[in-house]
């Protein structure tokens, strides 16, 4: 991975570059701003510089759009005030002091108590872990339980947490869902089952899985790209 940068008007975009077997460059906007170049393993520079500088417009476009809903463009402090997000809605965090660890919501505000303030991320993050595994297998149940037509059912259905994917389907059919998820609306989350339950009857992406999961889920071209656009 090497890292370059370009000037377009005032504005300097910097992105790192992955060197691939493929034919096409792929550029790739990071909710957080950041830029992600896959390129060709015969790409020069002054090619993906060209690129770069074409979808410039692109890129800003993007970064514009992933500030719209809040997502912040720096690490998150957990600080009061800050924009979380919970199953697709943002809330503001609000933090206090207490003599014990819990998460409540309501309206727009994501409560935070905790015995001290540093350890306002740890307690989010495992109340989000926990959520995770209640509202998954609440979403999951009436799916799985429409694929036995399929004559297929999952051995098991949890939470693992991933660097690259939002859900697994093991041969052994084991289905594991990236707890981030929880971050993502109800339609995110039930394309992610929804795909992993078409690797049941269909292992690789053919044109069979996908007709299955065309046929399952109409609409999931439309909840994979929102949740690539919120949450990558």
């Amino acid at each position: 991975m090497t890292t370059d940068s370009i000037l377009y008007g005032l504005t300097r975009i910097e992105y790192s570059i992955d060197y691939v077997p493929r034919k096409t460059l792929g550029i790739r906007v990071e909710p957080d701003g950041s830029v992600f170049i896959k390129a060709p393993e015969d790409a020069t520079l002054e090619d993906i510089r060209e690129k770069v500088h074409r979808k410039a417009p692109w890129i800003l476009r993007q970064r514009r759009y992933f500030e719209s809903f809040g997502i912040p463009t720096t690490e998150r402090q957990y600080i009061s005030g800050e924009s979380h997000l919970y199953l697709g809605r943002q809330y503001m965090l609000r933090i206090r002091e207490s003599n014990q660890n819990a998460v409540h919501y309501q309206n727009n505000i994501l409560e935070i108590e905790c015995r001290n303030k540093k350890e306002a991320k740890k307690v989010l993050q495992q109340w989000y872990l926990e959520r995770a595994k209640v509202k998954f297998a609440e979403y999951a149940k009436p799916i799985v339980e429409h694929f036995s037509i399929y004559g297929v059912k999952p051995e098991s259905l949890s939470v693992r947490k991933m660097e690259k994917r939002w859900g697994n389907c093991t041969k052994d059919g084991n289905i594991y869902l990236n707890p981030r998820l929880i971050c993502a609306p109800r339609g995110c989350i039930e394309y992610v089952i929804t795909h992993e339950l078409c690797h049941l009857v269909h292992r690789n992406h053919t044109k069979d899985f996908y007709a299955l999961l065309s046929k399952e889920m109409p609409q999931w071209e439309k909840w994979k790209t929102k949740l690539e656009r919120m949450m990558r």
